[in-house]
């Protein structure tokens, strides 16, 4: 589908899997693409330019030589860890933001995270920081926050192919996700130019229903696999109770307080759905997450399993 109106758009977090994702569509759409950063994407018809975020005066420069009319963020801090978290996910995007106000861009899209709604870890808060900040600049904003990506969700289908258990937290059903492709969230992240129904609002979405949970993964890929069903249950607590003992050794030493982030964020994932959080009700709510795209995550482990896929996982990925 072509823009209603190209525009001259300024990408950056353009070589993470959904920053190229967004940068394809971008492009697809009939935008002018310019990716910036410290590596070229290296996408046909997407124009590079190098620099680094953190100096504000070259990215100004390049967003007025480009006439930037709008500009779309995919940065997020690689590890979670609070350093990381509050340079990119926060400092950087404001960067981001200061740069594209002076340069005379209109519109802003920015890729945050559904987790951001009960937020609890220091990269939730980085976020949500700087989504305040994006939402009272005066610019025309989007904030997409996109549930389970297919990549961080791929990451036992090796283990399943090896003969080895699936491992569950629990039973494997307290939590559930509306998993969504790179492609499809680089199409939605792309609509947010044009729509104006997803001009100025922060953005929940989801793939293609229905919502899955960790149990149903596994059941698929011994189903795909032609392999007997072997769950391994990690209890909940065994986790928690890891990164207790290392935020207390953390006290102590930056390494292992490091660690211990890590290892929240893995409980939090591992306790707490990607879906719509029901404020009023208390609880998550599958039917109230919107659903945007094609791809479906079983036919995801099925290109995986045959070979014709590859996987890229991401930082974040518990196993």
């Amino acid at each position: 589908m072509r823009a209603a109106t190209p525009q001259s758009v300024v990408l950056l977090g353009g070589t993470g899997t959904a920053g190229r994702a967004a940068a394809i569509a971008l492009k697809e759409a009939g935008h002018t693409v310019l990716a910036y950063g410290r590596r070229d994407p290296g996408i046909g018809g997407v124009a590079f330019h190098s620099g680094e975020i953190a100096d504000p005066a070259p990215l100004t420069q390049a967003m007025r030589d480009h006439g930037t009319t709008a500009v779309i963020s995919c940065l997020a801090s690689r590890t979670g860890v609070p350093s990381d978290a509050w340079a990119i996910d926060h400092r950087a995007n404001s960067a981001v933001l200061a740069a594209a106000q002076a340069a005379g861009a209109r519109q802003m899209v920015l890729l945050s995270a559904i987790c951001v709604q009960k937020p609890r870890l220091a990269f939730q808060h980085a976020k949500r920081a700087f989504e305040e900040e994006l939402v009272t600049s005066g610019l025309t904003y989007s904030i997409v926050r996109p549930t389970a990506f297919f990549k961080s969700l791929a990451g036992q289908v090796k283990r399943v192919q090896l003969g080895k258990p699936y491992l569950l937290f629990g039973d494997g059903r307290l939590t559930a996700c509306k998993p969504i492709s790179d492609r499809d969230l680089g199409r939605y992240i792309s609509n947010c130019l044009d729509d104006p129904a997803l001009h100025n609002r922060i953005l929940p979405i989801g793939g293609p229903g229905p919502a899955l949970s960790p149990r149903d993964m596994g059941d698929h890929l011994f189903e795909a696999t032609d392999r007997p069903p072997k769950f391994r249950h990690v209890p909940l607590g065994f986790i928690s109770g890891i990164g207790g003992v290392l935020s207390g050794l953390g006290r102590i030493s930056p390494k292992l307080a490091t660690k211990a982030e890590l290892a929240r964020i893995g409980q939090y994932y591992a306790s707490e759905s990607m879906l719509l959080w029901d404020e009023a009700r208390q609880c998550y709510d599958a039917d109230a997450t919107p659903e945007f795209g094609e791809d479906r995550l079983f036919d995801y482990y099925d290109a995986l399993i045959s070979g014709r896929a590859v996987l890229e996982r991401g930082d974040h990925a518990v196993f």
